[in-house]
């Protein structure tokens, strides 16, 4: 092994394999000294700062190009260059304001994002501590390099890869980068060659938190090339994907600019056949193009979204990017992190076994018996965590033990005092203290079961201590192995008398002990985990569990949380498997245990090439890359790293499953609304393209101008279109399968609504037009105008729901459609009757059965849709009356 000058990286990749002392040789470091402080200032020169960038820095340009390259936002752009070279620059001014105010919700959204992650971030820590010519030394993380001699306590974060050199019952939380739940236990030596990440016990791992124990260790590897660095260099390769709304939208966008463009070349061909004059008909065809795009969609799209943002925020979603929101709603796959996620994130003693019997810790569980009191007093006098206000301070498997002790035993800050220890290590697995209770001696030990099982002769029963013989002893470890299926975490617990107080070595002590018994303990599931699994199995999505974690844990939690546990799929075998055979096991929905970054990426491509719309869940920098990947990745704010957050869309802020099924409920809302009001403003702006290439293969003045046609498109139907955007959801939100992924905005149905709608508002707008063109030109354009408003304030009411009647719908649920309804006419009215506005806008005062025409026409919009909702509804309701006869009449039968 030699060091490598050509990359940060220290040394090859078999340091585990090797000892502390010729890793220190090829590093030309000291295993007792460290670095000599100038050869430190060298190598920062030469490899540069222990630095990773987890993260894009926030960027406004890059922002804004994101939001630029909106297909929408182009089309719009386009159309306003048209008009501009017109010379309609209030059209042209109109149509950039819409543009603009997109630019700045998208931005502000990402820029909030940002800076409530920039409240949550900090993973390594800014100082560390190393030994540098044998004096100990406070420096910036970023200055460590590679053979510096670092210092680990209990706290602190690792700052790089390190070979250890020393160790004193270090344990180390390395959740973030493998996936495993429970902390891990390290020592100096060697580890197998083959030995994989997870199994290293000789390295710890930059990011890896210190929850027990003190240490030093060799810098092998710094910055990128640490396996933090790696992790995150796989994850800055992985392209973001694009939502689903994203892609409908684009092919919606040049449906639309085909179309525009198709319309205005033919309206203009049309117009110089009948001998209208080209510059003419070259202004009425881009008049007609501005009609046919929905210049207030893309506004509407955005603040509809910002809207579900805040709504999102209040149940502790934070979304990153402002369509990811609806993207949710569309997911058909949940790949789900267990630690944390589906569970607690924090170790609790659930159980205890003894010879009088198995007892069940908890609310849900009985009174322990004496003998598990007696366990239950071990483990909280064998234990280095303490009781604080607020509760148990310490690693995380003790902090359960002593807080079970303390409920269950009555253990607490007057426990007795310690006089002598024999602390917990890698090699002994098991802890031994000495106390001194009523003026005697007490040894209490608690251990891995195969370490403590050995050293008793007697095992606690109701009438006193039995003698345990190697049968016995084998007996409870097969009881301890059963507990470990059931995904339990098992510790022994022993006891034994001791005649005087114990001075110098007390490893005499660890023979002739009393087994009483063995505790188990696990990071339970959150109480929201099932019912939110059970509510999106309802809502037709799959959910596939992936973990670091060993199988016994996955499959246990697996099946606490109602997810199908009996396949559960190693990453080892993933990597035997070909890509049809693995996506044929998925199909199956197994538990993926053991997995690491790769497993986890190529599982979200699979599913993404299968035609799935994945939502990605992870804390870890483990999970960076698939998160990246995914159609919505989504992070945990509390636990996770920054790395997991920056490839995120989407941070919950209570880590908790059931915010996400409360996020798709909210997604899936937003979807439906974005349907509905799209069809609503295509549905409008088809009646225009039509009434306005009516008037002109009429040889009739144009019916519509184009500031007209602008503002219909933004001042009338954009704010009507907005509040649908606020609509509540539906019954049936989470009770019908996600939409198809590759279902166009412009479906079967979508163009019949909009066909009818359209040919209704341009035969009525047509006839009014003709109505009032005899009161003059402006007086007629005037009517046209009028009627295209009201029938649009009126239409807007069927687009609430396509499916329900709004007889059925509360009309208190959404207050903002009639309140924009009353200010559109209202407004109407103003520019009508109010003489500089009426000027501005090219328009004439209407006399009094105008407005009883537009009325006459506006009313069928309003019933024709409801009448058919309402027929629908109850022949539906009849099948079903007809569907269940059958099954009732059969169960009538069977009872009798």
């Amino acid at each position: 092994m030699t060091l490598d000058r050509s990359t940060p990286a220290a040394v090859t990749d078999d340091a585990h394999a090797l000892s502390p002392q010729r890793v220190a040789d090829a590093l030309a470091s000291n295993v007792t000294t460290g670095l000599a402080a100038q050869d430190a200032e060298a190598r920062l020169a030469r490899y540069g700062p222990n630095a990773v960038e987890a993260s894009e820095r926030f960027s406004v340009l890059r922002t804004l190009r994101h939001q630029l390259a909106d297909p929408l936002i182009v089309l719009l752009a386009l159309a306003a260059g048209l008009a501009g070279a017109l010379g309609e620059r209030l059209d042209a001014v109109m149509i950039l304001v819409i543009v603009g105010l997109n630019l700045a919700l998208g931005f502000f959204q990402e820029w909030r994002a940002e800076r409530a992650l920039a409240a949550l971030a900090g993973l390594l820590a800014p100082h560390c501590t190393v030994l540098r010519g044998g004096r100990r030394r406070r420096v910036e993380t970023r200055e460590l390099v590679p053979g510096d001699l670092v210092v680990l306590s209990r706290g602190e974060r690792v700052p790089a890869d390190l070979k250890l050199v020393q160790g004193e019952s270090l344990l180390l939380d390395e959740s973030a980068l493998t996936g495993e739940s429970h902390g891990v236990a390290k020592a100096p030596g060697r580890d197998l060659p083959a030995a994989p990440l997870h199994a290293r016990q000789s390295i710890a791992y930059a990011g890896s938190l210190v929850l027990d124990g003190h240490g030093a260790g060799i810098a092998i590897a710094t910055g990128a090339a640490t396996e933090f660095g790696s992790v995150a260099a796989l994850a800055a390769s992985v392209q973001r994907q694009p939502t689903p709304l994203q892609k409908r939208l684009s092919r919606l966008s040049l449906t639309l600019g085909f179309l525009a463009l198709g319309a205005a070349v033919a309206v203009t061909g049309l117009g110089v056949l009948t001998g209208r004059p080209l510059l003419d008909m070259v202004f009425t065809g881009v008049s007609l193009a501005v009609a046919a795009v929905p210049e207030g969609l893309p506004a509407v799209v955005a603040l509809s979204l910002a809207l579900g943002v805040r709504t999102m925020a209040r149940r502790n979603a934070l979304v990153r990017r402002l369509r990811a929101a609806e993207a949710l709603g569309s997911a058909t796959v949940i790949c789900t992190d267990k630690t944390g996620t589906l569970t607690s994130g924090e170790m609790v003693a659930v159980r205890t076994v003894t010879a009088a019997g198995t007892v069940l810790l908890g609310d849900a569980g009985g009174e322990p018996d004496e003998l598990a009191i007696r366990a239950l007093r071990t483990a909280g006098w064998c234990n280095d965590a303490e009781l604080t206000g607020d509760g148990a301070v310490g690693e995380p498997t003790e902090r359960a033990l002593l807080a079970a002790a303390q409920r269950f035993a009555g253990v607490g800050e007057d426990a007795p005092e310690r006089v002598a220890e024999q602390p917990f290590s890698a090699a002994r697995k098991r802890m031994l203290v000495v106390v001194e209770r009523n003026g005697t001696f007490e040894a209490h030990m608690k251990g891995a079961p195969d370490f403590v099982l050995p050293l008793c002769a007697r095992v606690a029963a109701p009438d006193g201590a039995q003698p345990l013989d190697d049968a016995g002893r084998r007996a409870w470890i097969e009881r301890a192995d059963a507990m470990g299926e059931d995904g339990l975490r098992v510790l022994a617990v022993a006891c034994r008398e001791t005649d005087a107080a114990p001075s110098g070595d007390i490893a005499h002590l660890e023979s002739d002990l009393v087994f009483l018994g063995l505790i188990g303990l696990m990071d339970p599931p959150r109480p929201r985990a099932r019912p939110a699994v059970e509510a999106a199995r309802e809502a037709g999505i799959r959910i596939l569990m992936i973990t670091g974690d060993g199988a016994g844990t996955a499959r246990a939690i697996a099946r606490e949380v109602g997810l199908q546990a009996e396949d559960v799929l190693s990453g080892a075998e993933i990597d035997t498997m070909d890509d049809a055979v693995l996506l044929a096991r998925l199909e199956a929905g197994p538990v993926l245990s053991r997995t690491t970054p790769e497993h986890k990426l190529r599982v979200v491509r699979l599913l993404q090439e299968a035609g799935e719309i994945v939502a990605m869940t992870g804390d870890g920098v483990n999970d960076a890359p698939a998160l990246k990947q995914s159609d919505i990745g989504i992070a945990m704010g509390v636990r996770g790293v920054d790395a997991a957050k920056a490839a995120a869309d989407l941070v919950l802020l209570d880590d908790d499953f059931g915010t996400i099924v409360d996020a798709i409920r909210e997604g899936r809302r937003q979807d439906d609304s974005i349907r509905n009001f799209t069809r609503f403003l295509l549905a409008s702006n088809f009646g225009e393209v039509l009434a306005v290439a009516a008037s002109v293969a009429s040889a009739a003045p144009l019916i519509l101008t184009p500031v007209q046609l602008l503002w219909i498109n933004l001042v009338t139907d954009g704010p009507m279109a907005l509040a649908l955007g606020v609509e509540r959801a539906g019954p049936d939100v989470m009770r019908r399968p996600p939409r198809r992924p590759g279902a166009p905005v412009l479906d079967r149905v979508t163009l019949a609504i909009v066909a009818a709608f359209g040919l209704w508002i341009a035969a009525a707008s047509l006839l009014v037009f003709r109505l009032t063109l005899p009161l003059g030109v402006e007086a007629g354009q005037t009517g046209a105008f009028s009627a295209v408003v009201v029938m649009s304030a009126t239409a807007v009411f069927a687009f609430r729901s396509l499916d329900t009647p709004l007889i059925e719908l509360d009309f208190a649920a959404n207050p903002w459609l009639p309140a924009s309804v009353v200010a559109t006419l209202g407004l109407q009215l103003a520019l009508v009757y109010v003489p500089a506005l009426r000027h501005a806008m090219g328009l004439a005062p209407l006399p009094a059965w105008v407005w009883a025409v537009i009325l006459a026409a506006a009313v069928p919009l309003l019933l024709v849709p409801e009448l058919i909702k309402i027929a629908r509804t109850r022949r539906l309701a009849q099948r079903r009356e007809e569907a269940q006869g059958p099954a009732s009449a059969r169960e009538g039968k069977d009872a009798g």
